[in-house]
């Protein structure tokens, strides 16, 4: 199973999974040209794209998908409400209808050779979800764009061989940043997004020996820093009660502007 973070952060966000003959994108929150750039340093194009899977109806995760869908005829996947929310934005153009693809939380689907969990986060969206992908032995997951964390987050990213997690903000950062006091409470609040103290604490709960790639998304510009929120991963990691360090596997940060290098699990 190969992972790639093509861009990821509020200026937009898009992944790609694939398997030998599957290829998924995770959102699509930035220019067609951008993700045909993404892709095609693996020697992949948007037309071999089997689906794209939206988490939510947020600009900065679905600006670019009325192009892409129109360009390649890809099925877009995503919840009920979440569909709904896409079908009255006018900015995307129209999209035909046979292309939206209804998916339940919870709910296992598949996409060519890659089954795929949908599992409910906790955001000020419609109703949102994370993505879990399952191909042979191997499992990978989106996780982003939640204000908390529980047991059943916990649950649905255990197991796994890589990761993107969100580790958003810094809290200090953001409470004596120059962000409206509504938007503070906005993003700290269960709904809003998870923090690099709360990002290492769910790492925390889910690492185990067979996790080989951590990769930390959707950081804010204003309110973090990579080697801050590197840092305080790794410290959250080591302040727990197992044994682990943080330095047993590598911890990379999506980048907002270009892709990492791509994953292989």
């Amino acid at each position: 199973m190969r992972f790639l973070s093509i861009a990821s952060g509020s200026s937009g966000n898009c992944s790609y999974v694939g398997a030998e003959n599957t290829h998924i994108l995770v959102d699509a929150g930035i220019s067609g040209k951008r993700v045909e750039a993404g892709l095609n340093q693996y020697e992949i194009t948007t037309k071999d794209v089997n689906g794209i899977l939206i988490t939510h109806e947020h600009s900065d995760h679905i600006s670019g998908l009325g192009v892409l869908a129109r360009k390649c005829h890809i099925p877009i996947y995503a919840t009920k409400e979440t569909l709904a929310e896409i079908r009255e934005m006018s900015s995307l153009g129209k999209i035909e209808d046979e292309l939206y693809q209804e998916i339940i939380p919870d709910q296992e689907f598949q996409i060519q050779d890659i089954r795929v969990r949908p599992f409910s986060i906790s955001h000020d969206a419609a109703n949102p979800v994370g993505y879990r992908f399952f191909h042979r032995n191997c499992s990978v997951a989106v996780a982003t764009d939640m204000g908390k964390y529980d047991s059943y987050i916990v649950e649905n990213l255990k197991g796994l061989d890589a990761i993107l997690l969100e580790a958003n903000h810094d809290i200090r950062m953001l409470e004596t940043g120059d962000y409206p006091y509504s938007l503070k409470q906005r993003i700290l609040g269960d709904y809003g997004h998870l923090s690099n103290e709360s990002s290492g604490k769910l790492l925390h709960e889910v690492i185990h020996d067979g996790l080989k790639y951590v990769i930390l998304g959707h950081l804010s510009k204003e309110n973090n820093y990579e080697e801050l929120a590197y840092e305080t991963v790794k410290l959250e990691i080591a302040m727990g009660e197992s044994a682990y360090t943080g330095n047993e596997f590598p911890i990379q940060i999506a980048k907002r502007d270009r892709a990492l290098e791509m994953v292989v699990v």
